[in-house]
């Protein structure tokens, strides 16, 4: 398990300031990916914290000491620094003012008018700092009827139409089901980390009219979750028809699904007209491929329902293990489905660097899933552990020119 270091050079990001209004999922998400890249996080927190702190089990630590933390948390909040602040009066909000002053990014996902209400509409952030670039999360976007709505990813996944092509088909008396991770929260995360790269690259290499000057951008989850649906979306355009469930079976590749083996489950990708000639010579059913049912893959498309059964009986006679390493040998694309431990354990994932580790103050060493980009020159890193809460405050508060005495007095107030 590949364990945290300080990167022997500075992160791509190294730098910038990211000031880290969200919680939950997709803002945290986004902001933990722009400090693993080497940006300064400050994770600015309601008193009471981020909500997933308290969002278990499962648990790490102990309630009865007070360090028991939520995993859901320690997921997403590596490599950012902690400020405990009340926004709610002017103290805490001028304690924010000063953080967005020295800060590249602001990251938020308040509902819709949030910042307003905090005396923070867009003209305001451009008048306290006019580079600061601005991304705003949120469930279905800044305008139309359904803008001041809450934005949950489960309901996000039904009415973006994922959940009616997840899960297993209909005729098979199958339910929509929704993907295993919060994917609307997660791919609104990243859609917003590639905004907010841009934005900041627009920024150094825009017109002299415009240079130097930062922008909102706005990403919701709704408008995530509709582009996350690619080629299936493409499909109702074309056919003017929305594209049922297939289970595990790909709606414009076939065969491209799992299938029972003797003893477990084997996924087949067959991608291309050589591999499916491969296929079939490896399970020894040469005639599949000599049937004009089944010629091309636009045949067998067509023809699902008939050869389905004819490869399940095949891979049926055979364990997983066995029909994977004959599969493999015909260079056919193919592999078991491994629980979320074991996909972690395997020498792919451990050549990659995916399990890593970090140790934490108070909760000892924590297993974290890696970094999944490699860097030639400039590498991400896991330098330190999520944050307790509020654990850099006075250091935050001092580097933005609060004083011994105005710190403790800003405590003695609740403020942060």
């Amino acid at each position: 398990m590949m364990a945290a270091t300080q990167a022997p050079t500075p992160g791509p990001l190294a730098g910038l300031r990211v000031a880290d209004c969200s919680t939950v999922l997709a803002g945290p998400l986004a902001t933990m990916l722009l400090a693993d890249l080497g940006a300064d996080v400050v994770k600015v927190e309601p008193p009471d914290g981020d909500s997933t702190r308290g969002w278990g089990p499962p648990w790490v630590g102990s309630e009865a000491d007070g360090t028991r933390t939520a995993a859901y948390y320690l997921a997403v909040n590596r490599n950012k620094r902690s400020l405990r602040l009340d926004l709610r009066g002017a103290d805490g909000r001028g304690v924010l003012r000063r953080l967005l002053a020295q800060s590249d990014v602001l990251v938020e996902n308040f509902r819709v008018g949030g910042l307003d209400r905090l005396g923070l509409a867009e003209a305001e952030l451009r008048r306290i700092n006019a580079r600061l670039v601005h991304l705003a999360i949120s469930g279905y976007g800044p305008g139309g009827p359904d803008a001041t709505k809450p934005g949950y990813d489960f309901v996000v996944q039904a009415t973006g139409g994922l959940m009616s092509i997840t899960g297993e088909p209909a005729a098979d008396g199958g339910h929509p089901t929704k993907v295993g991770v919060a994917i609307s929260d997660i791919v609104s995360g990243l859609f917003g980390t590639v905004a907010v790269l841009a934005a900041l690259l627009e920024r150094e290499r825009s017109t002299p009219a415009t240079h130097g000057r930062g922008q909102r951008i706005d990403v919701s989850l709704l408008a995530s979750t509709l582009a996350l649906l690619a080629n299936q979306a493409q499909n109702a355009f074309v056919t003017g028809d929305p594209p049922p469930r297939y289970g595990n079976a790909h709606p414009n590749i076939v065969p491209y699904e799992a299938f029972a083996t003797a003893d477990g489950d084997l996924v087949v990708a067959v991608g291309s007209e050589r591999q499916w000639q491969r296929l079939c010579a490896a399970l020894g059913v040469t005639d599949l491929a000599a049937d004009p049912r089944f010629a091309t893959n636009g045949d067998r498309v067509v023809n699902r329902a008939e050869l389905r059964p004819l490869l399940a009986a095949r891979f049926a006679t055979g364990t997983t293990a066995a029909w994977q390493t004959t599969l493999e040998a015909s260079e056919v694309p193919c592999g078991p489905i491994l629980d979320a431990h074991a996909a972690f354990e395997t020498p792919q994932a451990a050549a990659l660097g995916m399990k890593a580790s970090v140790d934490h103050p108070v909760l000892g060493t924590l297993a974290q899933a890696g970094i999944p980009f490699l860097f030639e020159r400039t590498p991400a890193t896991i330098r330190t552990a999520p944050p307790l809460l509020g654990e850099q405050t006075d250091e935050i508060l001092g580097e933005l020119g609060y004083d011994t005495s105005e710190i403790a007095a800003l405590r003695a107030a609740g403020t942060v």
